[in-house]
């Protein structure tokens, strides 16, 4: 059991955790694959350089083959002269690979739980705030004395996400959005009943 608050800090309930969501074993090896996975995804891989071929110019031989006194040379756009083409250079490229649903599944787990097991999951009944004001965010991390965290909501998610987006320690997601990275890359994770009771009915199984 964990116990809910108010967006005032006062207890007014408890609801269960699930043990299969936030009592798991915690696998670093599946977590590390994982981040390594989420962040292949987000690499733009959109460095490109040109060869030879690609390089403007270059078509005619600079100067006769013989008889000059100089080194032999087929085109002014080759590797070794100045503004020439690259060798090898990089080219666009999809960094992103194929990882089973079971291992993805398997680190959130554990992640959930090796939050959980730090104290790190606050559950709160609701987080109704009617105004678009970042000091709303950060009246309510200064009273649960938080100093990053990973909000998950439903209900209010364009307000709250509009409200924290000047605060570099604050991130608001739908319970869909849920992922490693982030859950590791934040103290706390701060949940509305709504959303937890929501990501464990679709974890727990």
């Amino acid at each position: 059991m964990i116990d809910v608050y108010d967006i005032k800090k006062n207890k007014i309930n408890e609801i269960e955790l699930e043990p299969a969501v936030f009592n798991a074993d915690v696998n670093r090896d599946v977590i590390y694959r994982v981040i390594n996975w989420q962040l292949a995804k987000k690499r733009s891989g959109t460095a490109c350089t040109k060869t030879r071929g690609e390089v403007s110019g270059g078509g005619a031989k600079p100067w006769k083959q013989k008889h000059t006194g100089r080194a032999r040379a087929g085109s002014n756009r080759s590797p070794i002269w100045r503004k020439g083409g690259v060798v090898f250079g990089p080219k666009p490229k999809d960094w992103s690979f194929s990882l089973p649903k079971k291992v993805r599944r398997k680190a959130l787990l554990s992640a959930l739980s090796h939050v959980q097991n730090e104290k790190g999951v606050i559950v709160l009944g609701d987080l109704q705030i009617s105004e678009i004001k970042t000091k709303n965010v950060s009246a309510m991390m200064e009273l649960f004395e938080i100093k990053s965290a990973l909000v998950i909501d439903t209900q209010n998610y364009d307000i709250l996400k509009k409200s924290s987006r000047n605060l570099a320690n604050v991130k608001v997601l739908k319970p869909e959005g849920l992922n490693v990275y982030d859950i590791l890359k934040f103290k706390n994770i701060v949940f509305t009943v709504d959303s937890l009771t929501k990501i464990q009915e679709v974890l727990k199984h």
